[in-house]
């Protein structure tokens, strides 16, 4: 199984890197999710491993790979760049997987709202939204 799931890795980063032309992912600490209950799905998932494989391959194809703060990336509307005071917060709300944002109404996949967040963060965008802590 690990050497299935190190290939897969490869693969999938390969992919990354030859379509994209800059990557850029969250500082998620696989090791503190490892104590938690999640655990098996960290470490099934092999999130360390790929961005350490993501990491030396953009360096090598002379691809920009950054990791940046994913703090409130998933509460934040990436449309407006508001920080609406009913989110989605904590551990419950996790579970909540779409929301609207009441400042500008528009309706947000959690997920993807992050990746957006994420992007603009990393590329330097984002002028509102995002508390720097």
């Amino acid at each position: 199984m690990a050497n299935r799931r190190k290939d897969a890795l490869h693969k999938c980063s390969r992919t990354l890197v030859n379509r994209c032309g800059e990557i850029y992912v969250g500082n998620v600490s696989s090791l503190k999710l490892v104590k938690t209950t999640m655990a098996k799905s960290v470490l099934d998932a092999g999130w360390g491993q790929l961005k350490t494989m993501l990491d030396y391959k953009c360096a090598h194809a002379g691809i920009v790979f950054k990791e940046v703060d994913e703090a409130y990336t998933t509460q934040t509307c990436s449309n407006c760049g508001s920080l609406p005071e009913s989110r989605p917060k904590g551990i419950a709300g996790l579970g909540i997987r779409e929301w609207t944002c009441y400042g500008c109404g528009v309706t947000h996949d959690r997920d993807i709202n992050a990746a957006r967040n994420i992007l603009a963060v990393g590329q330097g965008c984002l002028a509102v939204g995002i508390p720097v802590l």
